[in-house]
């Protein structure tokens, strides 16, 4: 049996990275997952990539008109939602003394706000028993200079998880953070860094890992696929750190 046999899942940010790693994982256990992401042809690519039981919806998780897009198409193609999968989010370097409005602004809306309202909104599609889990990140528990607003911002989606365990308790939802450590994705890449800066950023990362590598993305979805399963039923509230050890020694 595979472990999310007919479930409905919807990934944020599904278009690449751990996003797009973790709706073909959860195809390959069964589910249809409906992914989003901002821009259309990167969704199609990931679409092609996953190859069955996925629909794209083009559109930010900043902006409210677009998650009452999304959830419109869900409600019309599966009618219910089984799992959400808020991990849609965004960093770069920016130390205090030079960060920006524009900088603080953006970095909260994607990661702070964007996973509030994807999960408020929704509520009313998700079956009782179902389960939310939510991109943290390592950073949330570490001082790394230059990154201060997105550990504050990814703090405050680890706190989402802990105050939404208990309003949603009646409905026996389950709601779980995952805060990955360095990664293999595209993510280093959008950080404002030139090749060089990316080499040296990943082999430092990769000295401050127990396991001494990065992580790929598909060792994140599997930590995913255990939230999102039954397998983890009696898991709710936790945030399970997936970094090779970097932030728990």
């Amino acid at each position: 049996m595979k472990r999310l046999e007919g479930k409905v899942a919807v990934i944020t940010g599904g278009n690449s990275g751990i996003g797009l790693a973790t709706a073909k994982r959860f195809v390959a256990e069964g589910a249809h997952v409906v992914i989003t992401g901002r821009r259309e042809k990167e969704l199609q690519e990931a679409a092609a990539a996953i190859g069955s039981n996925v629909t794209t919806v083009t559109g930010d998780v900043t902006r409210l008109e677009d998650l009452d897009r999304l959830y419109a198409v869900v409600k019309e193609k599966h009618g219910h939602i089984d799992v959400v999968f808020a991990n849609a989010g965004w960093g770069e370097l920016a130390p205090l003394e030079v960060a920006t409005e524009e900088h603080f602004d953006k970095t909260f809306d994607l990661n702070a706000k964007g996973t509030f309202f994807t999960v408020q909104k929704a509520l009313p599609l998700l079956k009782d028993g179902g389960s939310i889990i939510l991109t943290a990140s390592v950073a949330n528990v570490r001082g790394d200079p230059a990154f201060s607003a997105y550990a504050a911002a990814k703090a405050a989606v680890r706190t989402f998880a802990r105050g939404w365990t208990v309003e949603l308790k009646d409905r026996k939802i389950r709601v779980n953070s995952m805060s990955p450590g360095p990664i293999e994705t595209p993510a280093l890449e959008k950080v404002g860094l030139t090749a060089d800066q990316i080499e040296q950023a990943a082999a430092h990362f990769a000295s401050q890992v127990p396991l001494g590598r990065r992580g790929k993305a598909e060792e994140v979805a599997a930590a995913v696929l255990f939230l999102a399963s039954d397998e983890s039923s009696y898991v709710t509230g936790i945030d399970l750190a997936v970094d090779g050890g970097m932030a728990q020694v």
